[in-house]
């Protein structure tokens, strides 16, 4: 079954489990210009996909719902639905410590590969919240759930500047939504990003003042180098993506002009000499593009990166920036 067979098939099984609301396109579906995106009469979407600032776009949220609640003894994990986009329904895994009052948030967005697994793994969540913070999961666009109804030939890299500008846009209303609530201390929040959901991260944090703390694992950037060398883009489509039209396009949304207006942020890079997505040229032109005081970390690869991030200890540098309580003794000893 390809791709798009499968994400067909699981938002089939999302709506009959109540978990994603199927939306319809207008009858009328005449093209009507808007900025650099083409609507039909009658989609609520009006979106700039040239700036991961809200600025232009005119998108309007549904209220959210809380579709479940699970109580898993050291934390709590609840699936909410968001939505303000047509046929693009979020879904957001909030995860918080027990026996922790008010914790601080921070988001995670991992590669445009990952699903949203990585948030109904139990033990992974038990390592992230035993650091006292509280993470807000979800999927970027034209990743996982959200590849729905797309064409096989359309994908994360090929729709780059939607995928970035709709992804950093989502941010902005998760934030929103995550002030609304008064169980979480979004003056304490951070981000988590890796790979492309670490090129998402800067533009988002960039754009959005909110976002205290930024974690990045091998981000992606230096649009022009990263297209032509990364070997994430197949060869076969290379050539489209090294035109100038294309890099035009992409080139507002490009990390290394966003990162100089993170100064005054904590922010941490981290990158591995085996990562083939970011090639060493990309890694040296994020790293001069960072504020001064931000961390750069370079491993020679995935070996020598393990006895810094594995068995959560990767999480513990964003939970002493949030300055996330202690976990308390009697819930360690418990686990």
């Amino acid at each position: 079954m390809g791709m798009a067979q499968q994400s067909m098939a699981r938002f089939a099984a999302c709506v009959a489990l109540g978990v994603l609301a199927p939306h319809v396109w207008a009858a009328d579906t005449t093209p009507q210009a808007s900025g650099n995106l083409t609507l039909r009469k009658g989609q609520m979407a009006d979106e700039r996909w040239n700036t991961p600032a809200l600025d232009g776009s005119h998108l309007k949220p549904e209220t959210a719902r809380v579709l479940k609640v699970e109580d898993h003894g050291t934390f709590t994990r609840e699936l909410v639905q968001m939505q303000w986009r047509p046929l693009d329904s979020i879904c957001l895994y909030i995860i918080k410590p027990k026996n922790v009052a008010k914790p601080p948030v921070s988001l995670f967005l991992y590669n445009y590969t990952e699903e949203s697994d990585r948030f109904a793994n139990v033990s992974y969540l038990e390592r992230v919240t035993s650091q006292g913070y509280a993470i807000a999961g979800f999927v970027s666009a034209l990743s996982g759930d959200r590849y729905k109804l797309r064409p096989m030939k359309e994908w994360f890299v090929s729709e780059m500047p939607e995928a970035l500008a709709c992804s950093a846009h989502d941010v902005h209303y998760i934030v929103d939504y995550l002030e609304t609530r008064k169980d979480l201390d979004t003056n304490r929040l951070g981000m988590f990003g890796q790979g492309s959901g670490g090129a998402i991260a800067v533009l988002a944090a960039a754009s959005d003042p909110r976002i205290k703390s930024l974690d990045l694992l091998g981000p992606w950037g230096d649009w022009k180098e990263w297209l032509e060398k990364s070997q994430v883009v197949p060869d076969a489509e290379r050539p489209r993506y090294v035109t100038v039209e294309f890099q035009k396009k992409v080139k507002p949304l490009d990390p290394i002009d966003w990162l100089p207006k993170l100064k005054g942020r904590a922010i941490r890079m981290q990158f591995l000499g085996d990562d083939p997505n970011t090639p060493p040229a990309v890694v040296e032109a994020l790293t001069k593009a960072a504020p001064a005081e931000a961390e750069v970390h370079r491993y020679e690869n995935t070996v020598k990166f393990f006895p810094d991030a594995g068995g959560g200890r990767l999480f513990e540098w964003m939970a002493a920036h949030l300055k996330a309580p202690p976990v308390p003794p009697a819930k360690t000893a418990a686990r």
